[in-house]
């Protein structure tokens, strides 16, 4: 889903940081054609267009982990009480930090699909005090930014949440930042494999050689 608004183009925007390379697997993602009754139930689970994905197959390397994890991470994705937009910006800005170029690529696909437009991509490398953020924007984007480098939140941020949001929200916000930041560790530590389609044509930043 490409926003209609024109595209900024790719050298516009600067390179994400890049992870330890080489970027090999370190572990194989599963076949889902060798998996067993129990592993393919747990595909069941992931919508189909997104069960041969890389991060599926290679944390169903461990299916009593990532059948616990896949409540959590359906709850946040699809029904948590954060609009679509936000969450796909906050998701992105840990992507970023978190130099995760995986969630990242992954993730500009589902954000544009929920509102997020090129323009925002390039004012996410640079932060909650880019300009044209909304107020609530900004406020959500500071938070994941001292979340991620503090581990907590200070007294002027947690003041700005609470006049935009509610308890509920806070709460999911809080836990998006956690689990996001979960994942991309996962991901660059396992150094798990791009899926096809998301090469650096697609994507506007520069990823690392395989």
């Amino acid at each position: 889903c490409v926003p209609a608004s024109a595209s900024v183009p790719q050298r516009s925007l600067p390179a994400l940081p890049q992870p330890e390379l080489p970027v090999q697997p370190r572990i194989q993602p599963i076949s889902l054609d060798d998996a067993d009754a129990p592993t393919r139930e747990l595909f069941d689970r992931i919508p189909p267009p997104m069960r041969t994905m890389n991060v599926f197959r290679t944390f169903a390397n461990h299916p009593d982990l990532m059948g616990a994890w896949l409540g959590f991470g359906a709850y946040l994705l699809r029904s948590s009480t954060l609009e679509p937009r936000l969450r796909e910006l906050v998701v992105l800005r840990v992507g970023w930090q978190c130099r995760s170029p995986y969630e990242w690529g992954q993730h500009v696909i589902i954000g544009r699909k929920s509102g997020v437009l090129d323009a925002d991509l390039q004012r996410l490398t640079q932060g909650p005090d880019a300009e044209r953020w909304s107020v609530a924007e900004a406020a959500a984007l500071r938070a994941t930014d001292e979340l991620i480098e503090r581990h907590t939140l200070g007294d002027a941020t947690w003041a700005d949440l609470t006049a935009h949001f509610t308890t509920q929200q806070i709460l999911d916000l809080i836990f998006l930042v956690g689990q996001y930041q979960l994942v991309a560790g996962a991901l660059n530590a396992l150094r798990v494999e791009r899926d096809d389609g998301l090469d650096a044509n697609a994507l506007p930043f520069t990823i690392p050689a395989e």
